[in-house]
């Protein structure tokens, strides 16, 4: 971490892994059936750090939005993948890459651990991004309570996964 000149502590992530293999490009629909590898940097880890992930079934995917220009960062409102229809909704309310940081979360199921390749399907990230952190997904980290959201979220992911 360092400080930036308005006293505001910038932070540096260096990637752990990048994706390989998946869709080449990113568009917003049908994920679930997308198959990918998440490769560990062999320069970083050892298959030591992947000891006993293969007993989860799912994990979290911190990774960056690297191909997003930054001169095309959201740090207002827009309306969901441009479509009017949908409200006007701050980029806090919503899930799209266009955001400050470029940082995206994504939950999706392991399939196996090979050396320090992780085989996942589900993963929303394209071929050649860097992923930040990878954690195994556990219920107890999932919602607690009832859980609710407006109907133009429940439209937009519909066909998501």
């Amino acid at each position: 971490m360092r400080d930036g000149e308005d006293g505001a502590q910038w932070v540096t992530s260096h990637p752990v892994a990048h994706v390989v293999g998946g869709r080449g490009e990113a568009f917003d629909d049908a994920w679930d059936g997308v198959e990918a590898v998440i490769r560990l940097d062999a320069a970083q880890f050892s298959e030591e750090a992947l000891h006993g992930l293969d007993a989860f079934s799912h994990l979290k995917v911190v990774f960056h939005f690297d191909r997003v220009p930054v001169d095309e960062v959201e740090t207002g409102a827009r309306h969901p993948r441009g479509n009017e229809d949908w409200p006007l909704v701050g980029i806090f309310a919503q899930r799209g890459r266009n955001r400050p940081n470029r940082l995206g979360v994504s939950r999706c199921r392991l399939h196996r651990v090979d050396g320090l390749d992780l085989r996942v399907s589900g993963l929303d990230a394209v071929a050649g991004t860097p992923v930040l952190d990878i954690k195994p997904y556990m219920t107890e980290f999932g919602p607690r309570g009832e859980l609710r959201q407006p109907d133009w979220a429940t439209e937009i992911m519909r066909e998501y996964y």
